[in-house]
């Protein structure tokens, strides 16, 4: 088992990762409130509004972090463009997800986003593998963790998505160190 404990800031070429804050709920509203981004999340709901973005965000800081880590993720400009997340699961393995804003898909942010998240657990706890999944009707994620390296484990898992109030078929990935 691996912690993902201790804040991170990470910069990439384009991007920063960097812990959530309160300052950040009017921005992230109008972000997330997209049933496109939502739907292929298992965590946010839709509609979402300013006060989903503000609990979202006082949650955050409750939260242990060595178990659940969430960063935003902003361009160098320090606009906010998403969010990635490291949380251990129902095994020994960091499990990574993440959003992107649609004004900014067809990017390459998400690989990006993902990619560093997945370097930063490997660096940081000694990982030997990292888990993801994502949803059988988002072939696009599933390009993003094939560019990060991650392997189709052939397994399938029904995964509850509180913006389709439904579970949905979620393939499930594995990279390895």
């Amino acid at each position: 088992m691996c912690s993902i404990g201790i804040e991170p800031r990470i910069e990439t070429a384009r991007l920063v990762l960097r812990a959530p804050r309160a300052s950040d709920a009017p921005r992230l509203a109008p972000l997330i409130d997209d049933f496109d981004i939502a739907r292929m999340t298992t965590r946010i709901p839709h509609p979402y509004g300013l006060a989903d973005a503000e609990a979202f965000l006082a949650g955050q800081q409750a939260i242990d972090g060595g178990i659940d880590r969430t960063l935003h993720v902003e361009t160098q400009a320090g606009e906010l463009i998403g969010a990635v997340g490291a949380h251990l699961r129902d095994g020994p393995f960091p499990e990574i997800g993440y959003w992107i804003a649609r004004e900014h898909w067809g990017r390459g942010y998400a690989t990006e986003a993902a990619a560093a998240i997945r370097d930063w657990a490997r660096r940081m706890f000694g990982c030997r593998a990292i888990v993801a999944g994502h949803f059988a009707d988002n072939p696009a994620s599933g390009r993003v963790l094939e560019k990060c390296g991650f392997l189709y484990t052939g397994a399938v898992q029904q995964r509850f998505s509180l913006a389709r109030g439904d579970e949905a078929a979620t393939r499930m990935m594995v990279w390895l160190a």
